[in-house]
């Protein structure tokens, strides 16, 4: 059995400018607050002494890394319209405990509600999800996966590798059975590039919580990976 991290331990500060805070949310943290508990961007504003923050995107309560918070309302409305239109690029880190069909390339098609609260990929092309990933193996029976979002639905990762069977670990929805004797699922948002302002900025934050994550094969294949922004993604 995995150790958890501090209850108390929400996230870690990664920047703080007079524009935007990036942080590293820890996983198990809701985005909304929940049954008198603070969501995250309420702990922050708690935290650093912040009245007003404004959340530009979502990190599933799994999910841990890095997550935007806008101090103004015209941040605010510049970071969204760069998400909406699709000028953020966003990487994410995740760990299967299940060999995938295939090893990369591009996981396309439209998104529909399945049993309890998840979802699953169809074959039809109306509004696709559409999804670009690398993997490599870390050990026997678990492999890395480097995960490019090109659009930006519910539980999309989280999908997308369910449909090739390659569920993440730890994942309490699609991946029930390695749940029951993990601590979180190994999901990561891993690094973020925008441009704003006519500035370019780019963050990379590597996940601390979560026994498969911190192992030495881990941060030895993850090398590959430093600098996502750079590779070659594949079309198909």
């Amino acid at each position: 059995m995995e150790t958890s991290p501090a209850d108390n331990d929400a996230f870690q500060l990664v920047e703080i400018n007079d524009q935007f805070i990036v942080i590293d949310k820890m996983p198990g943290i809701s985005f909304h607050t929940e049954n008198s508990i603070l969501g995250v961007v309420e702990r922050v504003k708690a935290d650093l002494g912040i009245d007003e923050l404004y959340p530009v995107h979502r990190l599933d309560k799994i999910t841990s890394g890095l997550l935007i918070l806008a101090r103004t309302p015209a941040v605010n409305s510049a970071l969204s319209e760069l998400f909406r239109s699709r000028k953020v690029e966003k990487y994410y880190l995740a760990i299967s405990d299940r060999k995938p069909n295939k090893k990369q390339g591009m996981i396309k098609g439209d998104m529909v509600r399945s049993r309890r609260s998840s979802w699953k990929l169809t074959k039809s092309q109306d509004n696709p999800a559409i999804t670009q990933f690398f993997s490599t193996s870390i050990e026997p029976g678990k492999r890395l996966f480097l995960v490019r979002p090109k659009t930006g639905k519910t539980h999309q990762i989280r999908v997308a590798l369910n449909s090739i069977g390659a569920p993440i670990e730890g994942d309490p929805l699609y991946n029930t059975e390695s749940s029951k004797s993990s601590i979180r699922g190994y999901l990561h948002a891993y690094a973020i590039k925008f441009c704003l302002g006519g500035s370019m900025y780019q963050f990379t934050c590597k996940p601390t919580v979560g026994d498969s994550f911190l192992t030495d094969t881990f941060q030895t294949a993850l090398q590959q990976y430093e600098a996502p922004w750079s590779l070659s993604w594949p079309a198909s």
